[in-house]
């Protein structure tokens, strides 16, 4: 399979049918200048969870997509792509609707300040991005009280959310209620891993038995879905609500769906408008979402398996071994042999065969991902750049 050209990139990002091809300026024209040879083929990234593109990447794509089917605009969230997307995410998800969120963070928020209602006590990985990433804002905004479990850990188990549970009313005075759950899956701030799906069971059974509402703070449900074979409706199944980020692999510049039962996304678009959410037009980011949102799940899955027969090639090379995490997802630890310097290997890699990853630490060791840019090049192409930058 020989390199792979602009055609066959845009090929791989669902463009294959367009009239016209992108300039050499165009996609991906960005960083540092490439060696001719590839100066207008697509880098292969090992980092990130998906492409994230320029400003005027951006625009010629998104420009390119409109060319092929004139986007409609949205109205304060209203009608066109937005609707459109909302469409397809409720069908991805199985839930009753879905809607715009401006972040990932007023989705998690407002989504487990409605759960919740007038209880204020919620349940949270102690690693978890609602806990450690969002201001604060369940406690000074909605009044919630957030109670992290499993320190360190990716998630707790459903034993110990009972106990958790049945300590609280054993030990607290006044009894405020128990909101809500949250979870996060797959958790960055566990290298990517996910909780397993048999736990994810076992607490939704809990939660269902016990009457708690659980939310899925899921941006990055497809790379769970992909690694570990469980649709992404079968995840969302077990939650009350949903959130999936536009931007993480689906190459939006900014934006979030929440999906769940009608009569509790029926209350978002008030509270949307009173936190400052509510914007005029939406329709760049969900045009972009929904465009590449089309074949995500078999891209992804592609990815995988292609990963997984290239790292068996890569951990032939002296000083090169690649090992997937516990119940990881996208993201493999790279060890280097002490005789290679890892900022040369980086270079070489970046300069001669335009592949990117990040530096290793002291130790020779770094964290690499697996995004869809591993589909822009034979796993040969990558073997070979990878024995003679070592």
């Amino acid at each position: 399979m020989p390199v792979a050209n602009r055609r066959s990139f845009l090929k791989l990002s669902g463009l294959s049918i367009l009239p016209a091809m992108l300039p050499a300026t165009g996609l991906f024209a960005h960083d540092t200048v490439a060696p001719h040879y590839f100066a207008d083929e697509p880098a292969i990234k090992f980092f990130g969870d998906g492409e994230m593109f320029e400003p005027g990447d951006y625009i010629n794509l998104l420009s390119q997509v409109n060319t092929n089917a004139a986007i409609e605009k949205d109205r304060y969230g209203e009608g066109g792509a937005v609707a459109a997307l909302e469409k397809k995410m409720e069908a991805i998800t199985g839930k009753e609707k879905a809607i715009f969120m401006p972040s990932g963070t007023m989705a998690n928020q407002l989504a487990i300040a409605v759960l919740s209602g007038e209880n204020t006590k919620v349940f949270v990985q102690d690693t978890s991005h609602v806990y450690r990433d969002e201001a604060d804002a369940a406690q000074a905004v909605f009044q919630k009280r957030l109670i992290p479990l499993a320190k360190d850990q990716t998630c707790f188990t459903a034993e110990e959310l009972k106990k958790a549970v049945e300590m609280l009313g054993e030990q607290e005075v006044f009894k405020s209620g128990i909101g809500a759950v949250s979870i996060e899956n797959p958790v960055r701030r566990s290298d990517g891993r996910m909780v397993a799906i048999e736990e994810i069971r076992k607490i939704s059974d809990y939660c269902r038995a016990n009457n708690i509402k659980l939310h899925l703070d899921g941006a990055r449900i497809f790379l769970a879905a992909a690694w570990s074979g469980v649709s992404v409706k079968e995840y969302a199944a077990y939650f009350d609500t949903v959130y999936i980020s536009l931007y993480k692999y689906l190459g939006a510049a900014a934006g979030a769906i929440l999906c769940g039962e009608k009569k509790v996304i029926d209350k978002m678009p008030h509270l949307i408008k009173i936190h400052g959410g509510s914007m005029y037009g939406n329709w760049a980011n969900a045009a972009m979402a929904l465009h590449r949102l089309d074949s995500l799940e078999n891209r992804l899955q592609n990815a995988v398996k292609k990963a997984t027969e290239l790292f068996v090639t890569l951990n032939k090379i002296p000083g090169i071994s690649i090992t997937a995490l516990n119940n990881g997802t996208n993201i493999y630890q790279l060890q280097l042999g002490k005789t290679i310097d890892g900022k040369k290997l980086q270079s070489s890699l970046r300069n001669a065969f335009n592949i990117r990853m990040p530096l290793p630490d002291s130790n020779n060791k770094l964290f690499i991902a697996v995004n869809k840019t591993l589909l822009y090049r034979d796993n040969n192409y990558i073997t070979d750049a990878f024995k003679k930058s070592v």
